[in-house]
């Protein structure tokens, strides 16, 4: 995975509240973004499950890019958000 696929896939997510499809189930999700966009987090909650996906994400000002996972691998934060896909 190109970091600039994830980032891109990341930046598709709208702010604030949202639900779509991942992986055959839907889930509900929270992002959240800094006004200059340095600090990043997302939470998202299975809506008939119990699976959660949480990370938070930094970019410093050497355009380095820190991706943090709450207690889950980094894997599984990249596979959800590359296959999220946002109701319309």
């Amino acid at each position: 995975m190109e970091p600039a696929e994830f980032d891109a896939a990341f930046a598709r997510l709208a702010n604030g509240y949202g639900e779509g499809d991942y992986d055959g189930r839907r889930f509900g999700l929270t992002v959240r973004r800094s006004g200059d966009g340095r600090r990043n987090s997302l939470f998202a909650r299975e809506l008939a499950g119990t699976d959660i996906v949480s990370f938070n994400l930094y970019r410093t000002g050497s355009d380095r890019t820190l991706l943090k996972p709450c207690e889950m691998s980094v894997e599984k934060v990249v596979a959800f958000v590359l296959g999220f896909r946002a109701d319309p």
